[in-house]
């Protein structure tokens, strides 16, 4: 761990260079967002996405030059409440037909599909590429349609498809992140407020905070070269740099106004900013390695969105712990005579315990094992849902339905099913056995309708890249890609019609893709490596926690209450997202699952951010047992001392992830939950209950194996304490 000098060398440095420190920062986020805007950002393309046999299937007909199986769809209905002739809707499909010929970014338009009772025409349109190149370009298409539309309007003309659904939701999102912003921001001053009194104290750690995002924003788009980004970026560097940011600002900042007040006023800024450096600073950096500790884990998925995730929040973390570290003394010594405005400046110590919190942890330090045996009782009750949870990848019944393109989407499958979800089986095989392959696919599509848990329909074509080795056929479904039955029809076909169809075919080598295979093999992927990822958090963090403060029970504790408190948080999500009863209060449908990412993130998350509470508690406590005092007694100094700016911090957390539950989309919906409810149980139930009652247990023993749990290192001093308290603390660690 890095020496706590270098920290007050470079804060010192900071406070006697305030002007060139605050600019060098400015230039930093500057020079951050124009090298991104001349390099650009790089998305995730299909191929980043590809994983088991789904992503095996789609790599065969890359290899081939065969053209993706994913297009879009135009329907042309009467408008609600009117009727509409043959002749008109034929006219309208005639037109669609020939406007999406005209553009570029069609490579085929197929033949117009009718139904009768209502009367209503599908026309199919093939894009020239199914990834990047598509989403880039279906704006173009969805003119087009939109063009097609003006020129009939007594029909009602709908575009929908993945493409055109993907961006819709795009759309969708960033609107709901403005209102995320809106409500964070506001929400946030308030609190912070609140903790200070004082508008300047407040608004430093959001001015900080903000541009540590804009900063990661620019160095998560350079990343994007090494790691491509999954489409997740803003949303992660916004979510994680808000709560970090501003927490850390405000413990460095409350330790630097102790400072002022505990002596007095008689200290000038830069000193009172370099005491601040010695112990909060620490906090900061020992809890922004953690928390980047706890998010490397994400990598060992090997999933492009994880690795995204865990990229962006590297990023932002390490971006809000070096301005902490760097900028912030510069700005606390420029603002000193303005920080406490409007209030009037005042001395008195800002370390002495409140009379709320000295009650409340009072129970921690004077009857422990009941205290825990409660606080853990409380926790684990929370926890038990946690064991039914379900998770999925979600399909278009757990997006957003606010978007257009979804709401076409219900329609066209209620018209036409077979255009709807399908399995995408594809054949390698010799060219010879070109003619016995399409034979054996038609043969496989007759047996799959035949099926009640596929479409019954006649067999689509055949499509055969141009050297006769690869042929694929489309298999359509009637459920959604996140219905049970989805899942269970893509067993059925894998497991015994597509081995009974194609096993006899000589040299050929066959698999099953589409939407559902490819969330099947995705979410099996997850599993699979999900022992691995915790394990690594696990370990890692440890290690951070044993190296900062030489204590393996330190440590232990660390892990084991986290755990806990991931354990509780699942519980509530399962309870809340998995069942109907809160729908109407947090405005979603449930699935009856939990989005396969979401559980994995918010672990790795919560794992990291609980450091904050951790370190900051454990330093406090630790500093008053390295001046002397016995170690039940520094826990309820330091614990209750503390507990105010806590408790600042995790409302501001709360806040900037409780935004998120205002999202449209469910996935950041459960994440903004889960999360909010776990800072909650940690700041509250952890901090203030288990983690005082843990250490009043074990005493001195607390720190072994370091020099504190032998003896103490210095005589004793006067504690921090509130007069009168220590003395019904009973035995001292």
């Amino acid at each position: 761990m890095a020496d706590k000098n270098l920290i007050t060398r470079v804060a010192r440095w900071s406070a006697t260079h305030a002007w060139l420190a605050i600019l060098g920062w400015l230039a930093f986020v500057v020079l951050c967002l124009v090298v991104n805007a001349a390099v650009g950002t790089v998305p995730a393309t299909s191929n980043d996405y590809r994983v088991g046999e789904a992503g095996r299937a789609e790599q065969i007909t890359t290899d081939a030059g065969m053209p993706g199986a994913e297009y879009e769809r135009v329907l042309i209905t009467a408008k609600d409440g009117q009727t509409a002739t043959a002749a008109d809707l034929d006219a309208a499909a005639a037109d669609v037909t020939q406007r999406m010929k005209a553009i570029d970014q069609i490579r085929e338009v197929g033949a117009p599909l009718h139904h009768t009772n209502p009367d209503a025409v599908l026309v199919p349109i093939y894009l020239k590429a199914g990834d990047t190149w598509a989403r880039d370009n279906i704006q173009v298409v969805l003119d087009t349609t939109a063009g097609a539309q003006a020129a009939h309007p007594d029909l009602r003309i709908e575009e929908t498809g993945s493409v055109s659904i993907d961006n819709g939701i795009d759309v969708q999102l960033g609107k709901d992140l403005q209102l995320a912003e809106k409500i964070t921001l506001p929400a946030t001053l308030i609190i912070l407020l609140l903790v200070f009194g004082a508008l300047v104290a407040a608004g430093i750690p959001v001015l900080l905070a903000l541009s540590s995002v804009v900063a990661a924003m620019g160095l998560a788009g350079i990343a994007s070269h090494i790691v491509p980004d999954a489409g997740a970026t803003r949303n992660v560097i916004l979510l994680m740099g808000m709560a970090v940011g501003v927490d850390y600002s405000l413990f460095y900042l409350k330790r630097e106004r102790e400072e002022r007040a505990r002596a007095g006023g008689k200290i000038s800024p830069a000193a009172a900013v370099e005491l601040a450096a010695a112990t909060s600073g620490h906090t900061v950096l020992v809890s922004g390695l953690a928390v980047t500790a706890a998010m490397l884990g994400l990598y060992i998925e090997g999933d492009v969105v994880f690795s995204s995730l865990a990229t962006s929040s590297v990023i932002v973390v390490l971006v809000a712990m070096i301005a902490s570290l760097t900028v912030l003394p510069a700005l606390l010594v420029k603002c000193n005579r303005a920080l406490d405005w409007p209030m009037k400046r005042r001395h008195r110590s800002e370390d002495r315990p409140g009379r709320v919190w000295s009650a409340l942890l009072r129970p921690a330090v004077r009857a422990p094992w009941i205290t825990l045996a409660g606080a853990a009782l409380v926790m684990l009750a929370l926890a038990v849902p946690a064991l039914t949870m379900q998770v999925s990848l979600p399909g278009n019944a757990s997006l957003p339905h606010e978007v257009p393109q979804l709401k076409t989407w219900d329609r066209m499958l209620t018209l036409f099913p077979a255009s709807g979800v399908v399995h995408v089986v594809v054949v390698k095989a010799p060219a010879a056995e070109a003619d016995n392959v399409s034979a054996a696919l038609t043969q496989l599509a007759g047996r799959a309708a035949a099926d009640p848990l596929f479409v019954k329909t006649d067999p689509g074509p055949v499509t055969t890249s141009a050297d006769r080795t690869v042929s694929r056929i489309l298999i359509p479904i009637s459920f959604s890609s996140d219905a049970p039955g989805a899942k269970e029809s893509l067993d059925h076909l894998r497991g015994q019609l597509v081995p009974a169809s194609l096993g006899a075919l000589n040299g050929a080598e066959y698999a099953v893709s589409g939407d559902v295979g490819r969330d099947a093999d995705t979410v099996k992927r997850q599993e699979d490596r999900l022992p691995w990822v915790v394990l690594f958090v696990v370990v890692l963090t440890f290690v951070v926690m044993w190296v900062a403060y030489r204590s393996l029970v330190i440590a232990a504790i660390a892990v084991l209450l986290n755990l806990l408190s991931a354990a509780a948080a699942f519980g509530a999500l399962a309870l809340v997202f998995q069942h109907t009863w809160a729908e109407p209060l947090l405005d979603f449908t449930s699935s009856g699952f939990i989005v396969s990412r979401v559980p994995l993130f918010l672990f790795v998350i919560l794992f990291g951010l609980s450091m904050d509470y951790h370190v900051f508690v454990v330093s406090r406590i630790r500093e008053l047992v390295k001046r002397g005092v016995p170690t039940r007694e520094a826990v309820y100094g330091g614990a209750s001392s503390s507990a105010g700016v806590i408790t600042g911090a995790a409302l501001v957390m709360v806040s900037v992830f409780a935004s998120f539950v205002f999202t449209g989309l469910l996935e950041m919906k459960e994440l903004g939950f889960g999360l909010a409810v776990a800072v909650l149980l940690d700041a509250f139930i952890i901090r203030v209950f288990m983690l005082p009652s843990l250490l009043s247990l074990l005493g001195r023993h607390s720190w072994w194996p370091s020099p504190l749990s032998r003896a103490q290192a210095a005589p004793p001093v006067e504690s921090s304490v509130a007069a009168g308290d220590s003395d019904r603390l009973g035995a001292r660690g």
